[in-house]
């Protein structure tokens, strides 16, 4: 077997060997990061970032950040043992922080560490629309995006040792302008687009988990009206960016409201804030 058979019979190996079960839709996703590797790096990460920023505690701001994040952790709860996954949270050390910066964002961190920026409340304007917010966020953790997008950085990573042995042998100027096509067609065709699908999912996932909660997901839209007032409707073409486009997601959260406030309905939710 020459090398480019080898590298070929080698990455379709690991690519098998290296997929996981979604709890959320069945499917196998690539994801060969597992919690042990992934939480302590993240649980690190998020105290050293702690330590360099300027976290608010005892504000009403700040103690409506870990009142939203302590009902979106029981609800997550409840919906992973719903869908069979029961234990699914336990190895997460759930924190809520409120951090004095500008920017209009929120994160959270592998295994349950949230940080919401005091830049986006203006934006969420009330308890409900902070738990959008904090519900969108928690699902990339809950969905493994995380490490999924490690894992495709890697095998993007991988594909580009590929093109370049498969091209080793070509005109050097030939083989820089190959790398460079693979590199734009990898992004825009690849990882961008695999961005955008976690951001749709956590989407989805979020206002189902912030329904249970007893937050009420119509206004999710309602949020996202407002983040594109916000941003003046200055962003890239949706196929150049990692998040859907604004109208992309008004409509979307728009139309899955119904289904959320149906699941919400089978853990006794039927009024919401």
């Amino acid at each position: 077997m020459n090398t480019k058979n080898t590298l070929i019979a080698i990455l379709t190996i690991f690519l098998v060997c290296a997929c996981k079960t979604s709890p959320f839709t069945g499917k196998k996703t690539l994801n060969f990061v597992s919690n042990d590797q992934l939480f302590p790096m993240a649980f690190q990460q998020y105290d050293a970032f702690l330590s360099e920023n300027n976290v608010i505690t005892g504000t009403p701001e700040a103690n409506m950040v870990k009142r939203v994040g302590e009902r979106i952790a029981v609800a997550s709860e409840k919906y992973m043992t719903a869908l069979g996954y029961p234990g699914y949270l336990s190895d997460y050390r759930w924190e809520y922080n409120l951090v004095k910066d500008e920017a209009v964002n929120a994160w959270c961190m592998p295994g349950g560490k949230i940080v919401v920026y005091t830049g986006i409340l203006p934006v969420t304007q009330s308890e409900t629309g902070l738990a959008m917010v904090m519900g969108h966020e928690l699902a990339h953790a809950l969905a493994d995006h995380g490490a999924q997008r490690m894992s495709a950085a890697q095998v993007q990573q991988l594909g580009a040792v590929g093109v370049a042995v498969a091209t080793s042998g070509s005109d050097p100027a030939r083989q820089q302008q190959i790398m460079q096509l693979y590199g734009v067609g990898s992004a825009v065709g690849g990882m961008l687009p695999f961005s955008r699908s976690h951001e749709t999912q956590a989407d989805e996932i979020g206002i189902v988990i912030a329904a249970i909660a007893g937050y009420n997901p119509d206004e999710a839209a309602n949020l996202w009206r407002r983040m594109k007032e916000k941003s003046g409707g200055q962003s890239p073409p949706q196929i150049l960016s990692t998040h859907p486009s604004s109208d992309s997601r008004i409509a979307n959260l728009t139309a899955k409201a119904p289904m959320a406030k149906a699941e919400a309905a089978k853990f006794g939710v039927t009024t919401f804030k």
